[in-house]
């Protein structure tokens, strides 16, 4: 990392400009995966990153560079290209850092980096062997586990300079199981902002067994029919249509150019007053959580969403100026090879107070969504498309058959306004979400929750 005095020289050169802000993003990064097929390594891989983003602002007019090549001359070369977009001076502002520092809110324990090889085989071995011996019908276990350590440092003209270490493991086990005739995949991949300490309480069992459970389900699952009617959401990985349908239709990398469905509605009900949703980066280590956001300011708790009024949008600082509003500490990247835009960090609806039975209770057909899988949204117009991995029919109130194909198809605005019933098991599950700044760490969540109507797409004959 450079020196308080060696970035203030750098700043103060990208002053010498048009530019009303300028700003420093410097990485250095290592990750790791291992891979294991049937209960032996395929493979070892391991990685090292570093690099520094440098952006400079007019109003809203953003110019940005990225190099791996940290020297004074490289530095000082992008610069002044950066400069020249936005037209040189030959004097500007005397940046002055000041140091900022934070206690890490995802303390970690055992550094999955550093730990020994053969502790990590051994966490795999142990998911691999609990999925095996889970069923005869298990013909065939993959598992995964990634590591990743990034640190950073952010620096700006404002005259802030703050760090941060960020630290993450997740374990993923897909298991094939057979039924004679069929085979079918059951997954699953928990993971946290965390060091291998993580596994002692999700431990590579539990990840194991739950992979075959869902597998064995799959096995014996009959095509879903299709239509409208009733939804039961579950909780967990649940959560991620809301962030797939509506989360990323209240970042304002789509609400500042008017892309979104949401634009122009603080204050208003968009959703049932059974719905308070939240973004919160603040939650001790979760895997989307951070000290500061990848623009350096501190993490918050923000409530998007509350009895179903719209509150607040997720903000990052060029965007802020697009909207005439403040960062809401939103601004998140991949690495310093992308600009940052605003981003979801752990999002989800909280918890409330309706019962499963309750919920059942009525619905003479419908579906139990009890674990979602990936699926496709646009932004600008809310209309989506999930693909259910495990599900039931709900036939006079009661749990029936598992089925296979089942899609939910809808709108953002659809969903929000017709969720009648919220459960209090709220529970969150992790992912990779993908936007114009690159792939980040977000939590999805929810307790389980009913919609009253939505279009389910199925394989069934009708």
């Amino acid at each position: 990392m450079l020196s308080k005095q060696h970035l203030e020289a750098l700043l103060t050169r990208c002053m010498r400009s048009n530019a009303d802000f300028a700003e420093i993003f410097e990485e250095e990064g290592s990750s790791e995966a291992i891979t294991m097929l049937n209960n032996k390594v395929e493979d070892v891989s391991r990685a090292l990153r570093g690099g520094i983003g440098i952006r400079l602002y007019e109003g809203t007019r953003s110019v940005y560079g990225y190099s791996n090549e940290t020297d004074d001359i490289s530095l000082e070369k992008m610069i002044d290209d950066l400069r020249a977009s936005l037209g040189k001076k030959e004097e500007g502002k005397q940046v002055v850092l000041r140091e900022e520092s934070y206690e890490n809110i995802n303390p970690v324990r055992i550094d999955p980096i550093e730990a020994p090889l053969k502790d990590k085989v051994d966490l795999l071995l142990r998911a691999g062997t609990a999925a095996f011996e889970e069923s005869e019908q298990v013909e065939k276990v993959s598992a995964a586990l990634s590591s990743v350590k990034q640190k950073v440092q952010i620096s700006n003209s404002d005259g802030k300079l703050v760090q941060d270490e960020r630290v993450r493991t997740r374990m993923s086990c897909s298991a094939y199981a057979s039924d004679g005739q069929d085979l079918q995949t059951g997954t699953a991949s928990p993971g946290a902002s965390m060091g291998l300490e993580f596994y002692e309480t999700t431990t590579p069992e539990q990840i194991g067994r739950e992979a075959v459970r869902v597998a064995l389900v799959l096995t014996r699952a009959k095509p879903c029919p299709s239509g409208r009617m009733p939804v039961i959401i579950d909780n967990g990985f649940g959560g991620v249509i809301f962030h797939e349908a509506c989360g990323h239709s209240l970042e304002a990398t789509a609400v500042a150019k008017n892309q979104s469905v949401f634009a122009g509605k603080l204050g208003e009900q968009i959703a049932s007053s059974k719905v308070t949703a939240v973004d919160d980066g603040t939650i001790p280590n979760a895997w989307g959580s951070q000290t500061v956001d990848d623009e350096g300011n501190r993490q918050q708790r923000r409530v998007l969403i509350r009895d179903g009024v719209l509150q607040m949008y997720m903000v990052d600082t060029l965007n802020g100026r697009r909207m005439n509003t403040a960062s809401t500490g939103s601004g998140r990247r991949q690495s310093y090879k992308f600009e940052p835009t605003s981003r979801m960090s752990n999002t989800f609806i909280e918890a409330g107070t309706d019962t499963f039975e309750d919920m059942l209770a009525g619905i003479e057909k419908g579906l139990y969504a009890k674990k979602m899988g990936g699926g496709s949204v646009n932004p600008q117009t809310g209309e989506f498309n999930f693909a259910v991995q495990e599900g039931y029919l709900i036939e006079n109130g009661k749990i029936t058959d598992p089925v296979k194909g089942a899609s939910l198809i809808g709108t953002g605005q659809e969903i929000l306004m017709n969720i009648d019933m919220v459960g209090d098991n709220l529970d969150r599950a992790q992912g990779m979400c993908g936007s114009v700044s690159g792939s980040i760490p977000t939590d999805v969540g929810q307790p389980r929750l009913r919609v009253s109507s939505i279009t389910v797409g199925g394989t069934a004959n009708e």
